[in-house]
């Protein structure tokens, strides 16, 4: 009987209880950022090294610039014999290391791949040349161990589109 009697008492508290679950509401819209002409836009990056074109939509109409990026294939290195230590350490090294690409610019998005192929993930460089790409790749702690190797490939896309 006294079981029943507490068992009672926790459901009946339970079930009295309300969970109330406030919304804070924002009424002010999210400051845009200022959007540059495309013309000078073009004129920026061109000034800083990038290779831009333009093109025209033929279903809108509108002219589209196109940029070159650099995007870095991250391959299986020949150095593979990191001990299990090593590996997490370089690992942590080197999510710093794109994450400081990020930071300063330099890489607009990076990430593995999900199979266990050869390549093992990209990053694409938002620099004006190859060489520089490159260089900044090189950087990277699990390259300079050999445990992955960079390939390098110019590549072109529409200025200020987002991925979906």
């Amino acid at each position: 009987m006294r079981n029943k009697l507490i068992v009672s008492l926790v459901l009946f508290s339970l079930l009295s209880c309300e969970t109330k679950i406030e919304k804070e509401i924002i009424t002010e819209p999210c400051p845009e950022e200022a959007k540059i002409p495309m013309a000078e836009l073009k004129k920026q990056l061109t000034e800083k090294g990038f290779q831009t074109f333009d093109y025209v939509d033929e279903k809108s109409g509108d002219t589209i610039l196109m940029q070159q990026y650099f995007i870095a294939f991250l391959k299986t290195g020949t150095n593979r014999s990191q001990s299990k230590e090593e590996t997490d350490s370089l690992q942590k090294l080197h999510l710093a290391h794109l994450g400081r690409m990020y930071e300063e610019g330099f890489a607009d998005i990076s990430g593995p791949f999900g199979d266990d192929g050869e390549i093992r993930g990209i990053t694409i460089y938002n620099v004006p040349t190859q060489k520089m790409a490159d260089s900044l790749a090189n950087m990277d702690p699990m390259v300079k161990s050999g445990r992955l190797e960079i390939e390098i490939h110019p590549w072109w896309a529409a200025k200020g589109f987002p991925l979906r």
